[in-house]
């Protein structure tokens, strides 16, 4: 794991701040492969000068800012944003508030007070698409064209494609919510997955046989319900996992919950922050007339479960500490 990853916001003292630092730019939403290849060019580039190598995001999402009555599916929240962040081998990451203030700042203000003169970059990585300032105005042209004149080494990156498909965050959201869990583990470079405090449930998994960790993820998360075989990561401990995702219709049809059943596992994990990520599907969520033909149910999707993990011993996103 990546140690000594710095974040570095609005507040923090301009003193604190490295000069000369290279930035991959943008919103890095599941810090996918197309994702990695501008973190990538910024690595390069930081090492070819001596210099370190920073994400520049924004938090929230500016989509967030600007349609706040719209639901979006966000597949990795800051926290976790900043954990695959600092898996890559990045120094750090500038995380500027997207504010009204933000909003409304133009382009070349943007350039000459928030890159040249609070962050003095030296170099800028940044997607194809990426767009910044009042109205989109920014662009990688923008870039290219203004740093020769301010002595900013600029990389644009193309797209990346996955067997002629654009790699994107609307991509893997739209997989997800399809239950392709193979297809967004492609285009992320690794499993897709959550974090969240164990919470307590109606404990009915006790009375099944299997006892399970309930997690309530965002009320905007669009993932398919359904059964999947998970890893499950406890600080730097992993576990092999099938979990369920859904309202429950064989019981009472409630608000969406992910409930994780550990196997070979015993002890307490409530209010514990656990990892969890999404190795391969099993099935579509389903109502039972029986309890008996809900167990038997569960068993086969153990089974397939642990078939599943077993095919995928490695497979775990590749996190790193934060400060």
């Amino acid at each position: 794991m990546t140690t000594g990853f710095t974040v570095i916001r609005d507040t923090t003292p301009a003193a604190e701040i490295p000069r000369g630092a290279v930035v991959a730019m943008g919103n890095f939403d599941g810090v996918h492969l197309g994702h990695r290849a501008v973190i990538d060019a910024a690595l390069r580039m930081g090492r070819a000068h001596g210099k370190p190598a920073f994400a520049l995001t924004f938090e929230p999402h500016p989509r967030t800012f600007f349609s706040p009555n719209s639901p979006q599916f966000r597949l990795s929240d800051e926290a976790s944003k900043l954990r695959l962040l600092a898996g890559t081998g990045l120094g750090g990451a500038v995380v500027m508030t997207f504010d009204k203030s933000r909003a409304g700042t133009s382009a070349q203000d943007f350039i000459h007070h928030d890159l040249i003169q609070r962050l003095g970059v030296s170099g800028i990585a940044v997607g194809y698409d990426f767009h910044f300032g009042k109205g989109r105005a920014g662009s990688p042209s923008l870039l290219v064209s203004e740093g020769p004149r301010l002595g900013i080494e600029v990389d644009v990156q193309a797209h990346v494609d996955i067997e002629e498909r654009p790699v994107s965050s609307s991509a893997i959201r739209m997989a997800l919510a399809e239950g392709q869990i193979d297809e967004a583990t492609a285009m992320l470079g690794g499993p897709w997955f959550v974090s969240g405090e164990v919470i307590h449930g109606e404990k009915r998994g006790r009375d099944l046989g299997y006892p399970t960790a309930n997690i309530r993820l965002d009320k905007n998360c669009s993932l398919k319900h359904g059964i999947y075989a998970v890893r499950v990561g406890r600080g730097a401990e992993r576990f092999d996992a099938v979990a369920s995702f859904g309202r429950r219709p064989t019981f009472d049809n409630g608000a969406p919950l992910l409930e994780v059943f550990l196997f070979d596992f015993k002890g307490d994990l409530y209010d514990t922050v656990l990892d969890v990520a999404f190795i391969s599907f099993i099935r579509d969520e389903l109502k039972f007339d029986t309890i008996e033909a809900l167990i038997r149910q569960m068993d086969d999707d153990s089974a397939r479960a642990r078939a599943a993990l077993a095919a995928a011993p490695d497979a775990f996103p590749r996190l790193g500490a934060i400060g």
